[in-house]
């Protein structure tokens, strides 16, 4: 470390102003923050000084979601072996199967490594190409603003593959990350400054786009390839008018993740050590989280109350929407990004309230569109800043109030 340190005093003065290489000091920046703490430290006591930074929070947000991401490699290679296993074909003209082969293993879905090896063969391109295309993106716009590279794109970085189902074409995954980053994210002034989800928004782009390949109604596993085998996501295949179908094991399956989906969505469990982990580090809201479960309830249980003689999604049972598609990854990685939700503490309720509300109207009255996370965030990002500007406004004639009653 001393050697780097040394090294990167000395090229200092090659990117800074005047320097060979000044147009590319974002690039001399970013490496030297990434590796070191900066020696800048504040001044004056009318600063105030806090041990976390931007790198240390998106570094707390990526372990919290290193859960998520050891399942979706392992429940990907899971469902496609479980696949292969009830008789089907392997995948034609396949080059994750080929590798797969090569190396020596077998198609077992009872092995915990045999799964997790062919899941990351489809799991870990995505994210390579997510941090090529889209880390690339953030540093040609440092570069023309000459502005530091921060870490925001980070925790895009692994959000977003998380969210996209394992057969994505990896042309998709470019062009998607860099929509999401130039104009959700850029052309409002980079981190920090955007209105919407980033990953969202990169994620929406993509559904509007190329339905085909993420509507949500196809099956979305690795093995979606193999010969005879069709079907669809447990949202979109759901029998909402069965009764007997919630069951205690499907809620369990459900809830654990094995089930068919988005990569890093399906496992309630993940997304409640990443839950716990961001609560306990005050970086993720755990008031944003209780909205949200509240507003779910609510809607759910009144839905249930209401019933409906044409649409049996309203026979669902409120807790089942816990731990269906993408509620728990929504509810805990999305909803709590401290850039596009509300700041205020009660702002926080209502927002995720609202999000906890609208993702069931959407499954429930919209049975043609069986997930609804996505949009409900979205939809909720636009009123963050307007939540906040009430209470804010109600806050300031409170302090006015009691002022003149004082004076």
């Amino acid at each position: 470390m001393k050697f780097l340190r040394e090294w990167l005093d000395r090229s200092k003065p090659k990117f800074e102003k005047g320097g060979k290489l000044e147009t590319f000091y974002a690039l001399y920046e970013a490496q030297d923050t990434f590796l070191f703490t900066p020696g800048e430290v504040t001044k004056g006591p009318t600063h105030v000084r806090d041990a976390l930074d931007l790198k240390r929070m998106m570094v707390t947000v990526v372990l919290a979601l290193l859960p998520c991401c050891l399942w979706a490699m392992y429940n990907t290679g899971l469902q496609a072996h479980q696949v292969i296993a009830a008789g089907h074909a392997l995948p034609i003209d396949n080059w994750q199967t080929a590798i797969f082969q090569w190396v020596g293993l077998s198609f077992d879905p009872t092995s915990v490594v045999a799964c997790t090896v062919y899941g990351a063969l489809y799991f870990l391109p995505v994210l390579a190409m997510c941090f090529l295309v889209g880390g690339n993106v953030e540093v040609i716009s440092a570069i023309l603003r000459k502005h530091e590279i921060n870490e925001g794109f980070l925790v895009t970085g692994f959000l977003f593959p998380l969210v996209l189902p394992p057969t994505i074409p990896l042309w998709q995954v470019a062009i998607g990350i860099v929509f999401g980053v130039v104009i959700a994210k850029e052309v409002f002034g980079g981190t920090g400054m955007n209105v919407l989800n980033v990953a969202l928004v990169s994620r929406a782009f993509l559904f509007f786009a190329y339905p085909a390949q993420i509507s949500g109604d196809r099956v979305w596993i690795a093995a979606n390839m193999i010969d005879g085998h069709s079907g669809a996501t447990l949202l979109a295949q759901t029998d909402f008018a069965t009764p007997a179908l919630y069951t205690s094991d499907l809620w369990w399956n459900a809830f654990m993740g094995y089930v068919p989906g988005s990569m890093g969505e399906t496992s309630t469990l993940c997304c409640l050590i990443g839950a716990a982990v961001l609560i306990a580090t005050q970086i993720g809201s755990w008031r944003t989280m209780a909205g949200v479960v509240a507003g779910t309830a609510a809607l759910g249980l009144i839905f249930n109350a209401i019933g409906s003689a044409t649409n049996p999604a309203f026979q669902m049972p409120w807790y089942f929407h816990f731990v269906l598609g993408g509620w728990a990854f929504g509810a805990v990685f999305m909803a709590t990004d401290p850039v596009t939700s509300s700041f205020t503490d009660k702002g926080k309720l209502i927002y995720g309230f609202g999000i906890g509300a609208m993702v069931v109207l959407i499954r429930t009255v919209n049975p043609a569109y069986p997930e609804g996370m996505m949009l409900a965030i979205l939809f909720m990002n636009m009123f963050a800043p307007l939540i906040d500007y009430v209470f804010v406004k109600g806050n300031i004639k409170r302090r006015q109030r009691r002022l003149a009653a004082n004076a």
